[in-house]
């Protein structure tokens, strides 16, 4: 059998990782692309583990076979050496026909384990681009995919509201998420009733999450649930529970993804939080 490797594979991937450098200024249009593609990037994943799930049970048979040949010529085997012992003259006729059964198993262990070798040599393949989807699915996660939407949301604010929430969100773009999370604080603390300030709170968690700073964006991520009108409580909950994840608290990460599917089971963050929820599972 000829092995394909599906060229989707890759290509997802790398849309997977441009989507990481463009995601902090995506419209919603973007949004909904990334959506559909990481939807896509799931089902791929599906059809690849039942490939290996195919290819490890034909494997376990092969093998199975090759130890009952092995066994079949063990007992031929040991049936000449007696018959040898005990018809002496006759053995002649005999020997001639065991010797035919033993090339012709030989023949036949032969071909099974050159099988169990393409097999095997299958299995591995596939298992290795499973596990490119999967690197891939948690990269994406651990990239912010969520719009930030600040020019709808900034309408009606001041000038120089607007100025000191674009200075720290400028910060983050560019990586400097100390200054970032510096600046999303003092946002939050000088304009507690600005209707900047739910995303000020959620991008604090974010500048916290990307500096590995785990416990503290945990906390920047819960007071965003202080905005009941805010439409970032979804994505908040989902980033707290990949939080609790890498700090290695998984029933805590599964209380808060399960949260999140229920109380928000339209949202986008929902079907990434069911996908990551029978991760911790396993």
């Amino acid at each position: 059998m000829k092995y394909q490797r599906p060229k989707r594979v890759f290509s997802i991937a790398v849309l997977l990782t441009v989507a990481g450098w463009f995601s902090a200024c995506v419209n919603p249009q973007q949004v909904d692309l990334l959506e559909r593609d990481q939807r896509r990037l799931r089902a791929d994943m599906g059809v690849l583990q039942k490939d290996v799930d195919g290819f490890r049970a034909t494997l376990a048979d092969t093998q199975a076979n090759i130890q009952q040949i092995q066994r079949d010529l063990s007992a031929i085997r040991e049936r000449i050496d007696e018959t040898r012992v005990q018809v002496g003259r006759q053995i002649g006729q005999t020997s001639r026909d065991g010797d035919q059964r033993v090339k012709s198993l030989e023949s036949r262990l032969a071909k099974l384990e050159e099988d169990a070798k393409t097999q095997a040599q299958l299995l591995k393949l596939r298992e290795d681009e499973l596990k490119q989807l999967r690197d891939a699915a948690t990269a994406a996660e651990q990239r912010p995919l969520v719009y930030d939407g600040f020019a709808d949301v900034a309408l009606g604010e001041t000038e120089a509201v607007r100025k000191e929430y674009e200075n720290a969100w400028v910060a983050f773009e560019k990586k400097d998420y100390a200054a970032a999370a510096s600046r999303f604080r003092d946002f939050v603390k000088r304009h507690p009733k600005s209707r900047l300030s739910a995303a000020a709170q959620f991008w604090l968690g974010e500048s916290h999450f990307a500096m590995k700073e785990y416990e503290k964006a945990i906390v920047a991520y819960d007071e965003v649930r202080r905005y009941p009108q805010t439409d970032k409580i979804a994505a908040a909950l989902f980033r707290q529970g990949l939080a609790f994840a890498e700090l290695g608290e998984k029933l805590n990460a599964r209380l808060v993804l399960q949260e999140l599917v229920e109380k928000f089971p339209q949202s986008a963050e929902a079907p990434r939080a069911k996908h990551r929820l029978k991760a911790l599972e396993s």
